[in-house]
């Protein structure tokens, strides 16, 4: 399941075909029904390229799109949140982050080791004391559609909820790409043994992300520069 998740942090658009030949490239003996099985067991859809760890619920709200031809042009223009792996020696965690797109800025974040929705509530509870977007964006899985976090945005009515469509790969386009600079930068150097290291550090290195790493899309600037400069 690690190479699965190194294979489809790099190339998220990978399905059951193109990830068993990519196993199968390095040297490692395995039949696609197995690779089914497990990137079912990981939340990662074989037809779509899309992470899909927060599973629908069709009892909860769901929002449409709002951000179709819009580009984030100032700081709290959009958030965008996510959910992604994090692999143990023996076990996953589940890690959640609040994302500002236009300074790239890491507001907030959780580590867990279950999919409850309740870390994801403290994240967003802590982002908003930082700052308050015009736009939400995120996926349409349970722990993101259900009450109680969904309660939390409405408590700030000019906040305008956007929701990904299904099957939709890059809506959430930032997310994936700090999904893919922690994992290769900080996680896939590492082999975390339990909760504690893993959350030690992970917060070093998002602390490195926000204050000391120059982004090249940025101007080789930092997010957080840039996002405590040009704050409305």
């Amino acid at each position: 399941m690690g190479e699965i998740d190194k294979i489809y942090t790099k190339y998220p658009f990978y399905g059951v075909p193109r990830i068993t030949r990519e196993l199968k490239s390095m040297g490692v003996v395995v039949n696609h029904k197995r690779i089914e099985r497990l990137m079912g067991l990981m939340g990662i859809e074989a037809i779509f390229p899309k992470r899909n760890l927060s599973k629908p619920n069709i009892q909860n709200e769901i929002y449409p799109y709002l951000l179709r031809g819009l580009k984030a042009e100032y700081p709290n223009h959009i958030w965008g949140v996510d959910i992604t792996f994090i692999k143990l020696k023996r076990d996953w965690l589940y890690l959640f982050a609040v994302l500002d797109w236009y300074s790239r800025l890491v507001l907030s974040w959780k580590l867990s080791d279950n999919l409850e929705t309740g870390f994801c509530c403290e994240a967003l509870t802590n982002a908003l004391k930082i700052g308050v977007p015009n736009i939400h964006n995120s996926d349409q899985g349970s722990q993101l559609t259900a009450r109680e976090y969904l309660d939390i945005l409405k408590s700030h009515p000019e906040i305008g909820i956007s929701m990904d469509g299904k099957g939709r790969a890059f809506d959430n386009i930032f997310t994936e790409r700090l999904w893919r600079t922690i994992k290769y930068e900080e996680v896939y150097l590492k082999d975390y043994s339990n909760y504690f290291e893993a959350k030690e550090n992970i917060s070093k290195y998002i602390n490195f992300y926000n204050t000391k790493r120059l982004h090249q899309s940025l101007g080789y600037k930092t997010p957080i520069s840039v996002y405590n400069l040009e704050r409305r």
